[in-house]
């Protein structure tokens, strides 16, 4: 099986979320990545901030990030 080189280097964020588990979905289509750290999310409020990600929050508690254009904003990290 050929696999492509992955760069490692975000781990090291992932491990300083304050959140046990993430559940990550990426939809190729819309080229948008959903980050999910409860399963369901059943966000009751979501906030578009200046970064361009959404912020998704249940009673006051981030349960959620949408990152869209997700392939153009992070597949040009250097390998």
């Amino acid at each position: 099986m050929d696999t492509p080189p992955i760069d490692l280097n975000f781990v090291s964020d992932l491990l300083r979320l304050p959140f046990p588990t993430i559940w990550s979905d990426y939809d190729e289509e819309a080229d948008v990545l959903y980050l999910s750290f409860q399963k369901p999310q059943c966000a009751d409020d979501s906030i578009m901030e200046d970064d361009g990600n959404i912020y998704h929050y249940r009673e006051g508690r981030l349960v959620g990030i949408t990152l869209p254009d997700a392939s153009q904003r992070f597949s040009k990290r250097s390998v």
